[in-house]
């Protein structure tokens, strides 16, 4: 049974008809022409089922509260079975059911009763002070006070000039001493808004115009500044804020123990410069703690900041080497005391910091040059930057949950051609107490299972490494020749390439079933690399890393020669859709055929906060020269065009303006504009046009 633009046809009409166009094809063309087999979307909709197929996959591991113990669910041949693990010895015993192993352990679950925390902030936004005598709160757009107590209802205006256009709040804090209140004074700003129709509403006949806020690049934003007033004076503090009305945010992050001083962190517009200020409480006078600038971009995302000794030091996130390390920074004078980790090598996340040791414990990536770059190991270092060690040395991408009291972890590393292997760790040593499971996928592999292929290749440098994989169809013979589709997502703000063991990923193992080469590359201007590769980024989000996923794709043709780059296409949705239509604009020597899903297609039509941070601020010319809609006329190859009435993700408008664009240069292409589908778009109805459309525009043998 075939499907055709997603209808169920009877297959020996849909046959005749395709037979027929090949001959006439064929007839008037002279090439000689041969189709793929009929999309049996039965088959390939039940492909995922393959992931039964194994047994001991990786351990999720459930602390028991404050315990050293955890329990885990494992499916094995003979069924599922529950075990109960004590992380001092790596003992585990099983049971049938999670009710029998609590049944079996009630002390360890009574013990591990949490007590609800006290919440000081009532949901009113009212906030007692730390010493319970007064309560502060906004009304009318001004910060109040009032005693608590025998004098409750006796209120004292703190401020008189709050306005709706700039207005106090929402949030108040107040310093541990109970003297001082910490707030913001924001001016507002009219938010853009978009419309959206809902052309075939269940509630009635007739469409429904919904509307959403939606900033866009360049927009006004509103503005906040801190503020400080003095309780027992009853008066403001003033500051001097200037130098922080072009910003992006500005955050409060807390009052020092002391009550010497608050802390905020401002960002500025166009994401060039970040800062941590310190205000103090008495003079109100501000100091910068951490000034962190940067000629392209502050990836504020991948930020951490751990205040030490009540501010004494700060433990920091920059990459102002060139790699995304930690740095000491004296709390005093805003120096750099050391630089804790070092190396062509990033720091992926913070998972704690133990002060009493001087040690912090964190994820990093790229540690081993014989290893995939973006593998995660989880490590520790001394603040100083002394005792380096990678607590989890085996080749792999690890994932650990640590117990309450970060004494042991459940350490999970897998890639996509290792099944995973489950270990149990005791924090700080290297060596495992126990090997948990390990998966099995012998039964998966008779099934014609082929496992993905690791690869690296030179980029356009011919010096740095980049890497993908690659994934194989179902019974693979390596005597044909195999059609190739790329799986993107370029977005800057991560790496997208999945480092861990999956036997079916969607989407990717339709394709293969259908008899498709699938390839998904990290190319430079992605994150988890140097600063160096991600700024291919800034101003070019066209690049999209093409002149890397290129090489990338014609070394892996030059040592297999069943890939065929004659007929290579590309997919991805949001800034993968935009990256999909940009290969038929800019590399269309290389990719044939392309299906772009809700995507992103001009950046000044997207939401303000993406795209300002890649493509700079104020809006300039690089904005138009990354734009699929002013590059339309660019267009060579095969497009399929998807989005849906209602994405409130990524405005419609950017997909239709696209649609104008090409219509102007008369262009030819295929649309599918979706009702009622949002940003989410991965139904099977739209997956099955997918399919079809690799499938009629890339299975012609010439």
């Amino acid at each position: 049974m075939e499907y055709i633009n997603g209808q169920r046809k009877g297959n020996k009409a849909i046959i005749s008809r395709r037979i027929a166009f090949l001959t006439l094809l064929s007839l008037y063309t002279g090439i000689s022409v041969t189709a793929q087999e009929p999309v049996d979307y039965l088959r390939i909709d039940t492909i995922y089922k393959l992931a039964n197929k194994t047994y001991s996959p990786e351990v999720n591991a459930n602390w028991i509260g404050d315990t050293h113990h955890f329990w885990y669910s494992n499916r094995e041949k003979g069924g599922t079975v529950f075990y109960l693990v004590n992380a001092e010895n790596g003992e585990k015993r099983g049971f049938n059911s999670l009710d029998e192993l609590k049944g079996q352990s009630p002390e360890l679950w009574t013990a591990s009763e949490e007590k609800t925390p006290a919440h000081r902030n009532a949901p009113d936004g009212k906030v007692k002070s730390p010493d319970g005598k007064w309560t502060a709160y906004v009304k009318d757009y001004n910060v109040y006070i009032a005693p608590n107590g025998a004098e409750e209802g006796r209120e004292i205006a703190l401020s008189m000039d709050g306005t709706f256009e700039h207005a106090y709040g929402p949030r108040l804090e107040w310093s541990p001493d109970s003297r001082k209140i910490a707030t913001l004074k924001t001016r507002q700003a009219d938010c853009r808004r978009i419309p959206l129709i809902e052309s075939a509403p269940k509630s009635q006949l007739q469409p429904i115009l919904q509307w959403r806020d939606y900033a866009k690049p360049g927009d006004e934003i509103p503005v906040s500044l801190p503020v400080l007033f003095d309780v027992e004076r009853r008066k403001q503090i003033p500051l001097d804020t200037e130098a922080y009305r072009r910003q992006f945010s500005l955050t409060l992050t807390g009052w020092r123990k002391d009550s010497r001083a608050f802390t905020f962190e401002f960002n500025q517009r166009g994401h060039q410069r970040y800062v941590v200020g310190e205000v103090n409480a008495e003079s109100g006078e501000i100091r910068h703690l951490i000034d962190e600038r940067s000629d392209t971009f502050i990836s504020y995302i991948n930020n951490y900041r751990y205040d030490l000794n009540d501010g004494a030091e700060l433990l920091w996130v920059s990459e102002r080497d060139g790699w995304r390390h930690l740095y000491r920074i004296d709390g005093a004078t805003g120096e750099v005391k050391n630089q804790v980790t070092s190396g062509e090598w990033v720091v992926r996340k913070v998972m704690f910091v133990d002060e009493e040791e001087r040690t912090v414990y964190f994820m990093a990536s790229g540690l081993h040059a014989k290893e995939d770059p973006y593998n995660q190991h989880f490590c520790r270092v001394g603040l100083d930057g002394s005792g380096m060690t990678d607590l989890t040395p085996e080749n792999g991408n690890h994932k650990i949950t640590l117990s309450r009291d970060r004494k042991y972890f459940v350490d999970v590393y897998s890639r996509p051609d290792l099944p995973p292997v489950s270990l149990l760790r005791k924090t700080g040593e290297r060596k495992a107490v126990a090997t948990l499971e390990r998966c099995d996928v012998s039964e998966l592999l008779k099934a014609g299972w082929q496992a993905p292929e690791v690869f690296h290749a030179k980029g356009r440098d011919g010096e740095t490494d980049i890497w993908g994989t690659i994934y194989r169809p179902l019974n693979f013979d390596p005597s044909k020749s195999y059609p190739v589709i790329e799986d993107i997502y370029a977005g800057p703000h991560d790496s997208h390439v999945p480092k861990d063991f999956n036997p079916v990923p969607w989407c990717i193992s339709s394709l293969t079933g259908l008899g498709f080469i699938v390839v998904k590359i990290d190319g430079m201007g992605t994150n988890n690399r140097s600063k160096k590769f991600h700024d291919v980024c800034w101003k070019n989000l066209k690049d999209a890393g093409f002149p890397d996923r290129i090489r990338w794709i014609q070394a892996a043709a030059r040592k297999y020669k069943y890939m065929d780059t004659e007929r290579v296409g590309i997919y991805g949705w949001s800034a993968g859709g935009q990256n999909a239509l940009a290969a038929l604009l800019f590399h269309n020597d290389f990719y044939k055929a392309a299906v772009a899903l809700c995507g992103c297609h001009d950046n000044r039509i997207d939401k303000l906060w993406w795209n300002e941070l890649w493509m700079g601020y104020p809006v300039d010319e690089s904005y138009s020269r990354s734009s699929n809609v002013d590059n339309a006329h660019l267009l060579k190859g095969d497009l399929l065009l998807i989005n849906g009435e209602l994405d409130d993700n990524v405005d419609p408008a950017s997909t239709l303006q696209v649609v104008a664009a090409l219509m102007k240069a008369d262009k030819m292409f295929e649309q599918l504009y979706l009702p009622g589908k949002n940003h989410n778009l991965g139904g099977s109805y739209e997956m099955h046009r997918l399919y079809d459309f690799f499938n009629r525009k890339l299975f012609i043998n010439k």
